[in-house]
């Protein structure tokens, strides 16, 4: 899927089915200052939230590493790595970065070697490879609008008729 037909800014409602998580949580990552989002925050009642490509990236990732046993503490530490390490990086450094984890902590790995040595330790390890989660997002993205051309078009006939 080519990069021009995703859409960059995304609503509340739009993360929450795309990603696959609750408003509640959603909520909970701004207001506790784990995920902001980047585009527009909310500013009192009636304000929208509105969250960039890379916001559903970071989210995407969280998910997976919560459906993984990993604590929001230990999350809270992964992401303040991950920025510390994007902002040092090119925008796409972090499709290079493989996160693997033993269930307890989460290791970030950008070569061969560093699985392997993680490996050695002899337990169990899961990785997720960021450039994968990127293509899963751009399908899950663009699944989502088709579903919403689909719907669109179902209420067009009914009206018509």
């Amino acid at each position: 899927m080519k990069n021009d037909t995703i859409k960059q800014i995304y609503s509340s409602t739009e993360v929450c089915n795309i990603i696959g998580i609750t408003y509640k949580q959603l909520d909970y990552y701004d207001r506790t200052d784990f995920l902001k989002p980047s585009v527009n925050g909310a500013g009192g009642y009636g304000s929208r939230r509105m969250y960039s490509f890379n916001d559903l990236m970071k989210l995407k990732v969280i998910k997976k590493l919560m459906e993984a046993g990993i604590s929001l503490q230990k999350l809270r530490k992964t992401k303040k790595y991950l920025d510390q390490y994007n902002a040092g990086s090119k925008n796409d450094s972090l499709l290079n970065l493989t996160l693997i984890s033993d269930g307890n902590t989460v290791y970030a790995c950008n070569s061969d070697s560093e699985i392997i040595d993680t490996l050695k330790s002899g337990q169990g390890v899961f990785g997720i490879a960021l450039g994968r989660v990127y293509s899963d997002l751009n399908g899950d993205i663009e699944k989502y609008l088709n579903k919403g051309n689909r719907e669109e078009q179902k209420k067009k006939k009914q009206i018509n008729f």
